[in-house]
């Protein structure tokens, strides 16, 4: 589920929502996105509709959305979002 892009991008950002690393390889990454659950979403659309149904977004903005902590962009264009 959490391909190699995932993995790097999480473990290059995971500062943004945690104020100590909780993975340093791609496997410990792939075992803590596991754990907490994480989601993969292809568009925008699809990850907003998560983030507004599952975490408190009530009258956040797209771009407020889009720089929320748990929100993961990835260069491809995908995003991922970890519950912390």
């Amino acid at each position: 589920m959490y391909d190699t892009l995932c993995l790097e991008t999480f473990l290059k950002k995971q500062g943004q929502l945690f104020d100590e690393p909780v993975a340093e390889t791609p496997e410990e990454a792939r075992d803590f996105l596991e754990e907490c659950m994480a989601e993969v979403f292809d568009t925008f659309k699809e990850m907003k509709r998560y983030f507004q149904e599952n975490l408190d977004a009530s009258g956040m903005t797209d771009q407020e959305i889009r720089e929320a902590c748990e929100v993961f962009e990835l260069p491809d264009g995908r995003f991922l979002v970890v519950e912390g």
